[in-house]
């Protein structure tokens, strides 16, 4: 479970201060992934990475009882300077699992060949993508956050092989994907909510959630 508690966060522009979230209270309960629509420049990337603890709320609580993977795409802990290989063992060792088997699982996925023994600042972008994507599903979590933002990979075998194993592990998991595409919600999400002016409104459907989202575009 992911719980936010009187969450408020915001940023100073330079001219402003834009509001994120305005005392929210909301709870991701595990079996019921939920899309969150909000349109771009609003703050859906801050909320993922608060609920992964990559960013502190202003005031307010967030409590996590589950494993909460870090964002798909999301290459913090990666060494520029050390290599797809020592990357992946380093990254198992910090989890606790088997580092011949993380090792072994991204180089399979990835498919970068000998690029995998090479120092991960040296990738393309695309490459990069692969990696990180292979990382996180090299882990197996109760909640995978998943932000529309994050980079994509456009190699069709990689594409074809990771959507296999994430459409395994979400049989289990439970998925918190946002986006300002309610169709990009339709494959994950069961549950809704509606980022606006701060707030999170919820919904049990995402029909509902769709209809006060376009109704305020």
């Amino acid at each position: 479970m992911i719980e936010f508690e009187n969450v408020s966060k915001s940023f100073w522009t330079g001219t402003q201060r834009k509001v994120i979230l305005d005392r929210a209270d909301f709870r991701v309960e595990l079996g019921r992934s939920v899309g969150i629509l909000a349109p771009n420049g609003t703050g859906k990337t801050t909320i993922v990475n608060m609920m992964a603890g990559l960013e502190k709320p202003d005031e307010g609580e967030i409590r996590r009882t589950s494993r909460v993977s870090f964002p798909l795409g999301f290459m913090g802990g990666v060494i520029n300077r050390n290599t797809a290989t020592e990357n992946a063992r380093y990254i198992a060792t910090l989890y606790g699992l088997d580092a011949d088997y993380v090792e072994a699982f991204c180089r399979y996925l990835c498919g970068i060949e000998e690029y995998f023994d090479r120092p991960v600042g040296t990738f393309s972008q695309g490459m990069r993508a692969r990696f990180a994507f292979a990382l996180m599903l090299a882990l197996e979590f109760d909640i995978y956050l998943i932000d529309e933002g994050m980079p994509t990979t456009t190699d069709a075998e990689f594409n074809r092989k990771a959507g296999s194993i994430l459409k395994d592990r979400l049989r289990e998991a439970t998925v918190v994907i946002v986006s300002h595409q309610p169709q990009v919600l339709e494959r994950f999400a069961t549950t809704a909510a509606v980022l606006r002016d701060g707030r999170l409104y919820h919904f049990d459907t995402l029909d509902e959630a769709r209809r006060l989202y376009e109704y305020d575009a």
